[in-house]
């Protein structure tokens, strides 16, 4: 087996760099050390791989700028993966975590993570200044309360045992700064790893100064409440992925821009608003309407598509009724829909052309899809949907209407926003470009596209959120008629 590995991110610490790898050599343990350096203009670089040349046991690697202490302990973390580590240990340069609590670290065997607390012991941080202070047991507070973890979840003095921890785990981690510490630590504690603690003493830091800025104490403020209300509202987007691989068509465009929308985390004052809103309405309002849809107008093992999936937080229970294959453009979103949906099938395809033979599937249904295009487009999707549905299919619309209340919702939180708080400009949803102006309106659509509305329904099941439209399919359409063509944008 091999010696577990040290691992310290560098930025301007040749001040410190010699003397931590002389103490870390000198403990009564053997250790491999890996220092990772962001290109510092004090010659840190040069002094890391001095002594990678003096000692075998020590690796020094070198990134092209200054790219965030979070960046660096996930390259830091790979770099163990692809070296074959069991155990990996990650320390700062500045001798804020001194090396000899290394000896206690290593001998926690049954654990998963183990973490160094400055909270186990009084007067642990002896000598820090009062806004130092401050701001780490604030950061320690606001953890403990909104994420749940009594652990010391802001420092960066660990052990991951490398073996017992899926390497698929880091990639849920989307911070690449300080906040890398609490994301990486709740997504451990979250997939229910075992976390031990253990108690450490803090000096404060022997040379140069702390890179903790104002704006990045901001920015992992903003993403510590993402966190917290993904964890109340979409706790699935920090589950490790057991879903089976998604077969992804490389030759598919995305104009809108939705695999970008599932990639980013929401850290804008807007983002964070309507990934909260959202996902309330899904989960609250939406899936028991779709429930009720669902199980009365389409047959017990039906073959249903999802057209426009997204994440699948309203799937949970229809997938006991139905048989569903859930199909995105954005392969993101068709990961979440797997990790929320195991047992549901995906498909990589545009609602334009979807990957399906002609009069394949029982139903189709979406929701919150037809608003993000034009009348003319949503003419070729309905064409499309002809297609594949069989002769005595239906689909099922969810469909905003302009007076709608989570649209009128919204547009109260924009103006809000934007008149009380200042933020000008401000974009809290994608845009949405045809909403229904009437039942007239859409029974019009639906009738030049062949089909034929069962029922219009706009009420209280789900205040008033939703326009719902049950259409039966008339007949088929073939790819090559002209209602088929390619969407023009």
């Amino acid at each position: 087996m091999k010696n577990p590995l040290v691992f310290i991110p560098t930025y301007n610490e040749s001040e410190n760099v010699r003397e931590l790898c002389a103490q870390l050599l000198q403990l009564k343990t053997n250790l491999d050390i890996l220092f990772m350096d962001d290109n510092s203009p004090d010659g840190t670089g040069a002094v890391i791989d001095e002594l990678a040349r003096q000692h075998s046991n020590v690796n020094a690697v070198h990134r092209t700028g200054k790219l965030g202490v979070g960046s660096a302990h996930y390259d830091g973390i790979q770099w163990a993966y692809d070296h074959g580590y069991s155990r990996l240990i990650t320390m700062d340069c500045d001798f804020t975590h001194p090396p000899h609590y290394i000896l206690d670290i290593i001998q926690v065997q049954d654990a998963d993570v183990v973490v160094g607390s400055r909270y186990m012991k009084e007067q642990s941080l002896r000598g820090w200044n009062f806004l130092r202070k401050t701001l780490t047991r604030t950061g320690h507070f606001l953890t403990k309360t909104l994420l749940g973890m009594s652990y010391d979840a802001t420092g960066g003095f660990r052990m991951y045992c490398l073996d017992r921890l899926p390497r698929a785990l880091f990639p849920l981690v989307g911070s690449k700064g300080y906040s890398f510490f609490f994301e990486s630590l709740y997504v451990i504690h979250f997939n229910k790893f075992k976390i031990r603690e253990i108690p450490i003493s803090l000096p404060p830091r022997t040379y140069g100064h702390s890179k903790m800025t104002f704006a990045e104490v901001k920015r992992s403020v903003k993403l510590l409440f993402s966190i917290y209300m993904n964890q109340v509202f979409y706790p699935e987007r920090f589950l490790l992925d057991s879903s089976k691989a998604v077969s992804v068509n490389p030759a598919l465009g995305d104009p809108q821009g939705w695999e970008d929308y599932w990639k980013e985390q929401k850290l804008s004052t807007g983002g964070i608003l309507y990934d909260g809103i959202a996902a309330f309405y899904r989960k609250f309002i939406i899936k028991r309407t779709l429930n009720y849809f669902v199980r009365k107008y389409f047959k017990k093992g039906s073959q249903i598509l999802h057209a426009g999936c997204g994440s699948g937080q309203v799937d949970t229970d229809i997938s006991q009724h139905v048989s569903i294959t859930g199909l995105d453009i954005s392969v993101n979103a068709l990961r979440f829909y797997g990790k929320v949906n195991p047992s549901c099938s995906t498909l990589h395809g545009s609602i334009f052309s979807i990957p399906l033979p002609d009069c394949s599937v029982d139903g189709i249904y979406n929701l919150g899809v037809m608003e993000h295009f034009t009348e003319a487009d949503i003419s070729k999707i309905f064409a499309e949907f002809r297609r594949i549905l069989k002769p005595d299919g239906r689909m099922i619309i969810f469909w905003p209407p302009e007076f709608g209340a989570s649209v009128i919702f919204l547009k109260i939180v924009k103006w809000v926003l934007e008149n009380l708080f200042r933020k000008k400009g401000i974009k809290i949803h994608p845009d949405e470009i045809t909403r229904v102006q009437s039942k007239k309106h859409v029974t019009q659509l639906f009738q030049e596209a062949g089909f034929t509305v069962n029922r219009y329904y706009f009420g209280l099941l789900d205040f008033f959120t939703y326009s719902v439209i049950v259409a039966d399919n008339g007949r088929p359409l073939t790819a090559a008629e002209p209602e088929a063509l390619e969407p023009t944008v």
